[in-house]
C-alpha cells in the first residue's frame, strides 16, 4: 500500500549494491511513495553489483562516485539537481566498510591505516556529503538527511570491531552538523539504528548469524528487516517528521531497551544445563 508520502520530492540514495542492500529497499519504497531519485555508489560497486538493474527498474540515473572524494560528491549533487529538476529533498547515506573486518584483524590488533579508511568511508564521508551539499545549497529547506547506524556505537558487540568506532563518529557528526544545518537551512539530520541485517556488508561481521539470532530472541517484536528499515526511512524523508532532527532513532524491535528477555534466558539456561550435564558425565 502506498500513501504518496514523497510525492513531488527529489532524493539521492547512496549505497544500493544489490537486493540485499537496505539502500536498495529504500530506493524502491521512495519511488513507490512518489519520489524521483538518483542512485550513487562507487564505480567498482556499480560495475560489480546490480545497481544498473535497479536504476532501470526505477527510472533512476546512476552516478558512480567515491563518497570520500569531495569532487565526486560535488558532481553527484550538481548532476542530481540537473537531472531531477531542482534542489534535493532527501538523502540516504548507506555506506560502511572496514578493511580490518575484511582482513579479520581483531580490535586489539588493528592496522591503523585501515582504521583511517574505515572512519573515512563509514563516517567522515557523511560529513563531506553534508558539507558539500550545504556549500552548494543543494538541499531544499526542510529537507531530510539520514544515515544508517548500529547500537554498537553505544555498546560492545563481539566481532563488530572498528565499525563500532565509525558508527559512534557517524552519530556525533549527525548531532553536530544537524545543529548547523537545522539552524541555517531548516534541514533535518538523523541516524536510524537498525537491527543486524544480512546485507553484503553485514555478512562480513564475525558471528553475524549468531548476532541476528540473539537479537531476535532479545527483541520483544523481533528484528527489523531491510523492508522495515525502508518504511522507516520513507517516514523520515516525509513531511510527517519535519520537526525531528539530531536524533539516533532505533528500528530494532525494542532490542536497544532490553536487558534480558524470556526467550534469551531460556536459551541460555538450556545451554547452561547442557554444559553442566556434559561436565558431570
Amino acid at each position: 500500500m502506498t500513501h504518496n508520502l514523497l510525492k513531488g520530492k527529489r532524493g539521492i540514495i547512496f549505497g544500493a549494491l544489490n537486493d540485499m542492500s537496505i539502500a536498495w529497499k529504500v530506493a524502491e519504497r521512495a519511488v513507490e511513495e512518489g519520489a524521483i531519485i538518483t542512485l550513487s555508489n562507487t564505480p567498482v560497486a556499480v560495475r560489480m553489483g546490480e545497481t544498473a538493474a535497479l536504476g532501470e527498474k526505477l527510472n533512476a540515473e546512476i552516478l558512480p562516485a567515491d563518497a570520500t572524494n569531495v569532487e565526486d560528491l560535488e558532481m553527484v549533487f550538481a548532476k542530481s539537481m540537473e537531472i531531477l529538476g531542482g534542489k534535493i529533498d532527501f538523502v540516504l547515506h548507506s555506506i560502511g566498510m572496514s578493511p580490518n573486518v575484511r582482513k579479520k584483524r581483531t580490535y586489539d590488533d588493528l592496522d591503523y591505516d585501515m582504521l583511517m579508511k574505515t572512519l573515512d568511508i563509514s563516517a567522515v564521508s557523511f560529513h563531506k556529503m553534508m558539507q558539500v551539499a550545504r556549500k552548494m545549497d543543494a538541499i531544499e529547506r526542510g529537507g531530510s538527511i539520514l544515515a544508517l547506524t548500529y547500537v554498537a556505537a553505544q555498546r560492545v558487540f563481539y566481532g563488530y570491531n572498528d565499525m563500532a568506532d565509525a558508527k559512534a563518529l557517524l552519530e556525533s557528526i549527525t548531532r553536530s552538523f544537524g545543529y548547523i544545518y537545522g539552524r541555517d537551512k531548516g534541514v533535518r539530520v538523523n541516524t536510524i539504528s537498525q537491527s543486524p541485517t544480512m546485507t553484503t556488508a553485514g555478512s562480513g561481521v564475525k558471528g553475524m548469524m549468531d548476532l541476528m539470532d540473539f537479537s531476535e530472541r532479545m527483541s520483544p517484536i523481533g528484528n527489523a528487516d531491510a523492508d522495515d528499515a525502508a518504511d522507516y526511512c520513507v517516514v523520515m524523508f516525509s513531511d510527517l517528521t519535519r520537526k525531528v532532527t539530531m536524533q539516533n532513532l532505533y528500528n530494532d524491535g525494542g532490542f536497544s531497551s532490553m536487558g534480558m528477555s524470556l526467550r534469551a534466558m531460556k536459551q541460555y539456561s538450556n545451554g547452561l544445563d547442557a554444559n553442566i550435564n556434559s561436565d558431570e558425565s
